[in-house]
C-alpha cells in the first residue's frame, strides 16, 4: 500500500499531524508500537491534559537554536489549539500560570485528535492508524520512503518522525527517533532527562529527612530562575520551580534556592529590633513550614535570640536564606522525567516546515526535536504547532 505520508507515532504531535495531512486530501498512515494511541496524553496532567498554556511563546523553549521554534508558534497558537477544543465543547479551565486542563479527562483530547482523522474522509483524504506496530526496518528508495512493520512493506512519498523522546520509557519510550534521524545523516543533539526531580549527596542529604515538605521559593541555575513551590524528597529535590529548573541545570552545577523571595533586604534586622526576644527558628516559622524552619535554623548555627545576634551574623542567615546552594549529583533520569531536552538538531531542519533540509520529505516534529518548552502545557504546544507546520507541509 503507497501512502502519502506515513507517520511513526500515534501521540499528540504524531495525530495531530495526520490530521492537518489527512484533511488536505492526504493519504496517511500512523505507525504506533504501543497497544493504543495516545498513551502519553492519557496520563498527562494527572489524567486530565494540560493541553496548552494560553501565554505560551518562543521564551518559553530551550534550544540550541532559541530562535526556531518562533515560525510554528507564531502560525499555530495556544488560542487556535483552544478555539478546536472548544468546537468540540471539551469543558476546560485554568490553573496557576496560564496551564489549561480538561475539566474532566484527557481521554476526550485522544479521541478529539481521532475525529480529526477521521474527519480526512470528508476531505477526500485518508488517515489509518495501526497500532502495535514493530517497526524493523525505514528505507528510501526511489523518491520513496519503506517502512517494514509487522512483516508488512508500506511505502509513502513523505515520512514523519514523531516518536518522541526516551522520557519515561515503562510507557514505551525510546530513542528510536535519534537512531533513525542518524540513519538519514542528520545531527543529533545529546539527549537529556528535562522537568525531572534532582538527586542529592553529601552534605545535602541531610534534607532527605524532611522528604514530603514544599514551600514556595525561587530556584535559580545560572542566569535562570523559576518561582514556584519546591519539594524535598527521599532522593532529593523536586517541585516545579526544580522540575522547571532541572532542564537548564547541568552535573556539577549548583542549584540555589531562595527561601524567602518576597522579604525585603535586612528582613533578620527588623525582626531583630521589633522581635528582640524571638529566635531565628521562631520567626523562620512565621513564613515555613516548622520541619523545614528546624533544619534551616540548625544548619545556620544561630541559636541565640535575635537581640542577641551580631547585626553581622544576622545578615549572613539572611543571605544564606537568599541563596542556599544545593549541589545535585544527578537526577531521577529519563524515568522520572517528564520530557526529554536535546534531540534532532534544528539546524537540520526547516523551522517553517519541520523537513530536513538535506533529506527531502523527512520531517521531525514534537518532542523528536530540539526544543524543550517549560513545564504547564508548553511542550503540548510545540507538538501542536510543529505538528501544524508539518501537516501542512506535506
Amino acid at each position: 500500500m503507497t501512502y502519502d505520508a506515513i507517520i511513526l507515532g500515534a501521540g499528540a504531535a504524531g495525530l495531530f499531524c495526520a490530521a492537518q495531512a489527512g484533511q488536505r486530501s492526504k493519504r496517511v498512515l500512523v505507525l504506533e508500537r504501543a497497544p493504543t494511541p495516545g498513551k502519553k496524553i492519557l496520563i498527562s496532567g494527572g489524567g486530565r491534559c494540560n493541553f496548552t498554556n494560553i501565554g505560551a511563546g518562543p521564551a518559553n523553549y530551550l534550544s540550541a537554536n532559541p530562535h526556531f521554534a518562533k515560525s510554528a508558534l507564531s502560525r499555530y497558537t495556544a488560542r487556535d489549539f483552544l478555539d478546536l477544543v472548544e468546537s468540540y465543547e471539551i469543558a476546560w479551565h485554568e490553573k496557576t500560570l496560564g496551564q489549561l486542563f480538561c475539566d474532566q479527562s484527557a481521554r476526550q483530547i485522544v479521541a478529539m485528535l481521532l475525529e480529526e482523522c477521521d474527519k480526512a474522509g470528508t476531505a477526500g483524504g485518508s488517515v489509518e492508524v495501526l497500532c502495535d506496530q514493530d517497526i524493523t526496518e525505514v528505507e528510501q528508495t526511489g523518491g520513496s520512503y519503506l517502512v517494514t512493520s509487522n512483516g508488512t512493506l508500506h511505502g509513502a512519498h513523505s515520512l514523519v518522525i514523531a516518536t518522541g523522546g526516551p522520557s519515561i520509557p515503562k510507557m514505551g519510550a525510546t530513542g528510536f527517533a535519534y537512531d533513525l534521524a542518524r540513519q538519514f545523516g542528520l545531527k543529533v543533539i545529546e539527549p537529556r532527562p528535562a522537568l525531572v526531580p534532582l538527586t542529592l549527596g553529601g552534605e545535602d542529604v541531610l534534607f532527605r529527612d524532611i522528604s514530603g515538605v514544599s514551600a514556595d521559593v525561587e530556584a535559580k541555575s545560572g542566569k535562570t530562575a523559576f518561582r514556584e513551590s519546591a519539594l524535598f524528597t527521599h532522593r532529593g529535590l523536586s517541585g516545579p520551580s526544580i522540575l522547571q529548573i532541572s532542564s537548564y541545570w547541568r552535573n556539577g552545577e549548583t542549584v540555589a534556592i531562595n527561601f524567602l523571595p518576597d522579604h525585603p533586604q535586612e528582613w533578620l534586622l527588623d525582626a531583630k529590633r521589633d522581635h528582640p526576644r524571638s529566635s531565628l527558628k521562631a520567626i523562620l516559622k512565621e513564613h515555613l513550614s516548622d520541619r523545614l524552619a528546624t533544619i534551616l535554623s540548625e544548619k545556620l548555627s544561630l541559636q541565640t535570640e535575635l537581640g542577641n545576634a551580631p547585626d553581622k551574623s544576622l545578615r549572613a542567615a539572611e543571605a544564606k536564606l537568599a541563596r542556599w546552594e544545593f549541589t545535585p549529583n544527578g537526577s531521577e533520569g529519563f524515568a522520572k522525567a517528564e520530557v526529554t531536552a536535546g534531540g534532532i538538531d534544528t539546524q537540520e531542519l526547516s523551522s517553517k516546515t519541520m523537513e530536513a533540509k538535506k533529506v527531502p520529505s523527512l520531517y521531525g516534529i514534537g518532542e523528536a526535536v530540539d526544543v524543550t518548552g517549560w513545564l504547564g502545557g508548553y511542550n503540548f504546544q510545540w507538538a501542536w504547532a510543529s505538528a501544524w507546520a508539518a501537516g501542512h507541509a506535506l
